[in-house]
């Protein structure tokens, strides 16, 4: 029984892009005014582990983690498939006006595709959901006070 228990986890997404890693985050920096935190390259791990490394993925994304707001993600370029696929996951952001829901939004639709348009609905002043360029589902609202 965890209720008598102090929890001091924290949950954090952890991306991957299959070989766009790098792009995500030029990306999400020009977007949303992500900040950039660590960047880790394949060739930068550990000399045991470089036999190990494809040739092809040595200046892919081994690892990185950016902010938006106070937020950290993770990403990086996995397996280096060429294929990522996020399905049946999604990002919520919430913003502090419908102007910035409406600017974020537009921003991650670039090039993304509208699965919801943005509304108002009972519980946003603004609510939309939005595949980005990468196929990273995300919901921005700019929520009421309930």
């Amino acid at each position: 029984d965890w209720s008598s228990d102090v929890c001091s986890s924290d949950l954090q997404p952890y991306l991957s892009f299959e070989g766009r890693a790098q792009e995500a985050l030029d990306f999400y920096k020009s977007a949303l005014g992500a900040t950039i935190e660590v960047v880790m390259l394949f060739k930068d791990a550990p000399p045991e582990v470089q036999p190990h490394i494809q040739e092809s993925s040595k200046n892919k994304v081994m690892h990185a983690s950016f902010r938006v707001g106070d937020t950290q993600i993770m990403a990086s370029d996995g397996h280096c498939t060429g294929s990522a696929n996020f399905s049946g996951v999604s990002l919520t952001l919430n913003t502090g006006s419908a102007a910035e829901a409406e600017k974020m939004f537009a921003a991650l639709g670039q090039g993304g595709k509208v699965t919801m348009p943005m509304s108002e609905t009972f519980f946003a002043h603004k609510f939309g959901q939005v595949a980005d360029k990468f196929g990273v589902n995300w919901m921005v609202l700019a929520p009421k006070a309930m």
